[in-house]
């Protein structure tokens, strides 16, 4: 789901996956990178007084089932550094991972690989296909590892590129193929193991505008028949809206805000925040519960075109115009919770544009 609908998890189910005071402190010497956990030292003062590097800074999330949870910030932010930690890939100087509960720091090797090979799955903007084998083979490679029957990886494989639209290019090597087909390999060889934590780091950043924009689509498509429990990195604010349920901002190995799409633009939390939302449009993400009236009970408002209350301001408007009444809004139980007219929403047109 993305800004504008309904969220994809209760508030009250369990995280997937949940980091707990999480730092990251590159340091010569296991002492200086204690001292700057334990002073909660910043970026800057830790480069100057311990020689050591900040990379990510106290930082606390949890993302539940079912959510694409989108890490956002400009080069050198931490959001990459961050990400590796979910899978173990980086161990943290202070703080805990969990996944389905589970504190995967007191894992022991091979149930960490375990974690791995079944529960999360990893897509990188460089997506390091083995050339010398063909697609096919490359989407297998981790069920190959995992010593599955040639015959159910070909089937499993098989099923994968069809959900990236990639039947038939199964004995195609990947010099064969375009960057953008290239990169639905690489997501084809992460669902094929069926995980279901996918982490992504800035997958389609290094593609052109057009193809990267259809990998979007095709990302959301799959994600709301799949229902992945997905963190995504982006620098790209426009990309983190159009796909996140929740946007993270970074900066200096900090999260300086979490919130939903219409949180982070409508509510910055501060002029770093407020500067990277400037220029995006507000219409998109505002939903007709925002902007509703008072539910009037007289007049011919019964033959009202009715709209739910997630709806995002941007499709209000050809309703409004086709229809004699104000628009009834409706909650998630079908019941009657406002109303939107004509006046109204051109009011609140007026204030976000």
């Amino acid at each position: 789901m993305r800004a504008g609908y309904p969220p994809t998890h209760n508030s009250t189910d369990e995280p997937v996956v949940e980091c707990r005071g999480v730092w990251k402190v590159f340091a010569d010497h296991d002492a200086d990178a204690h001292r700057v956990v334990e002073l909660s030292i910043s970026k800057q003062l830790a480069l100057s007084e311990h020689n050591a590097v900040v990379a990510v800074s106290d930082a606390s999330f949890s993302v539940h089932r079912g959510e694409i949870f989108c890490i956002m910030g400009l080069s050198g932010s931490g959001k990459s550094t961050l990400v590796r930690h979910i899978n173990r890939l980086i161990e943290p100087s202070a703080g805990k991972i969990l996944i389905n509960g589970t504190d995967i720091g007191a894992l022991s090797a091979p149930d960490l690989r375990a974690l791995r090979a079944e529960k999360i799955g990893m897509v990188f903007q460089n997506m390091a296909l083995l050339p010398h084998r063909d697609v096919r083979d490359n989407v297998a490679f981790s069920l190959e590892l995992r010593n599955v029957p040639e015959s159910e990886r070909r089937e499993v494989s098989e099923q994968a590129l069809a959900k990236v639209q990639l039947e038939g290019w199964g004995d195609r090597y990947p010099a064969e193929l375009s960057g953008g087909m290239q990169q639905r390999v690489g997501l084809a060889r992460a669902l094929c193991a069926d995980p279901e934590i996918l982490l992504m780091d800035e997958p389609f950043s290094a593609l052109d505008p057009l193809i990267r924009g259809q990998l979007q689509k095709q990302f959301l498509s799959l994600s709301s028949v799949m229902k992945k429990t997905t963190v995504f990195i982006t620098h790209d604010l426009d990309e983190a809206i159009r796909l996140g349920d929740r946007i993270a901002i970074m900066k200096d190995g900090k999260l300086v805000q979490i919130g939903t799409p219409e949180d982070i633009v409508l509510h910055p939390i501060d002029d770093y925040v407020a500067d990277f939302v400037q220029g995006i449009s507000k219409i998109g993400l505002v939903t007709a519960s925002a902007i509703m009236q008072p539910l009037e009970t007289t007049g011919g408002h019964h033959l009202a075109t009715r709209v739910p209350s997630h709806c995002a301001v941007s499709a209000l408007i050809d309703v409004c115009v086709a229809s004699d009444y104000p628009v009834t809004v409706v909650d998630a139980d079908d019941q009657a919770v406002g109303q939107i007219d004509t006046r109204s929403l051109l009011s609140a047109i007026k204030t976000l544009g």
